[in-house]
């Protein structure tokens, strides 16, 4: 396989504690609370991690997503949702260990979420888990299917993880949570949604944008206090009415794929571990951890197998080059300056 800057390749109740200085009355209100939960979904594993903690056990609670989920633009990390929605839970049961991982990654969507599950999340063993990449993702079935495979890695484990999933939205109101809903509501997921909450506020003129984020998608500390507290008012909606541990339901059987299993099986190969059949020209680059060319004609080959293949590729602010990609003996594809997304296609001419 002939590649350009390549680094990887794959196959494939209760609120949280408020950040200091926000506004804690905007957005505050049952009736907006309340319409942030699109569905309640089967909280039959929500059930038992809560029911987990109240015995005292250990419990790990875990975020998988983009730049938010990072928490870009969160004064510090105390106030990034992810961060306050652990804090919820150890105010809540103060006799139990309560983890927290991040596995938020800046710039990516769910299929390089779902390409790194094994290593950034599911190694930890996380007893709830909330899925946010709405905004990164495109409204489209590509991003539902990519988001299906993160979800059926994460809801297979064998200690049954609780998954939520949290809709964001970016300043003109896009959003993946249409398509994303499909899949989370075929596995009857809790859903959340902070875009339904703000953005009916923007467009009746109640809220600004700016209000809650200094920039075109992330959320300032009371954008990132809302979205946790939604996200734990759906916890404690279930908490409220938690059986005794000889009550608690059974948790039903995975069901079989809404769009496909393709990114429930997947490998991860960082460019390290990438060792070429063929190279003439390229360089591994040990600062960075990629593979680098500046000689023209240069060529690099891997020997991988998959139904799927992404490779990953920097692009900084500064004079690039342009690589002919090829697959097999398929035609040579064109990959220059574009988007910064794992596996992003450019197709421009060869």
């Amino acid at each position: 396989m002939k590649t350009g800057i390549l680094i990887a390749m794959a196959l494939v109740g209760c609120c949280p504690a408020f950040a200091e200085g926000t506004n804690d009355a905007l957005l505050n209100t049952p009736d907006l609370i309340a319409r942030s939960l699109v569905s309640a979904g089967n909280t039959a594993r929500l059930q038992h991690v809560l029911a987990k903690a109240r015995r005292g056990e250990p419990v790990t609670v875990a975020v998988i997503g983009g730049s938010i989920t990072q928490g870009a633009k969160a004064t510090k990390p105390e106030n990034r949702y992810g961060n306050l929605i652990a804090a919820w839970w150890r105010q809540t049961f103060p006799a139990a260990k309560i983890g927290f991982v991040n596995a938020g990654i800046g710039a990516t969507g769910s299929n390089y979420g779902a390409l790194r599950a094994r290593r950034d999340l599911l190694a930890q063993r996380p007893d709830c888990v909330i899925v946010e990449y709405a905004v990164n993702d495109g409204n489209v079935e590509a991003s539902a299917q990519a988001m299906e495979g993160l979800l059926r890695q994460v809801l297979s484990q064998p200690n049954a993880p609780a998954v939520l999933m949290l809709f964001m939205v970016n300043r003109s109101g896009g959003s993946a949570q249409e398509w994303h809903a499909k899949v989370g509501r075929h596995y009857a997921l809790p859903l959340i949604s902070y875009r339904d909450v703000v953005w009916p506020e923007i467009q009746a003129k109640r809220l600004t944008w700016e209000q809650l984020s200094p920039d075109e998608v992330h959320p300032n500390d009371l954008g990132h206090a809302r979205a946790a507290q939604f996200v734990t008012a759906c916890i404690a909606q279930t908490l409220a009415t938690l059986p005794s541990d000889s009550h608690l339901p059974a948790i039903g059987a995975l069901p079989a794929p809404l769009f496909t299993d393709l990114f429930e099986h997947t490998d991860l190969f960082e460019a390290g571990a990438l060792k070429p059949t063929l190279n003439q020209g390229w360089n591994f680059d040990t600062t960075n951890k990629c593979w680098k060319s500046t000689v023209p004609g240069s060529v690099i080959e891997f020997q991988v197998s998959g139904r799927q293949i992404y490779f990953m590729y920097y692009r900084v602010k500064q004079a690039m080059g342009q690589a002919n990609v090829q697959l097999d003996d398929a035609r040579p594809s064109c990959a220059k300056r574009g988007s910064t997304r794992p596996g992003a296609a450019t197709g421009c001419p060869t």
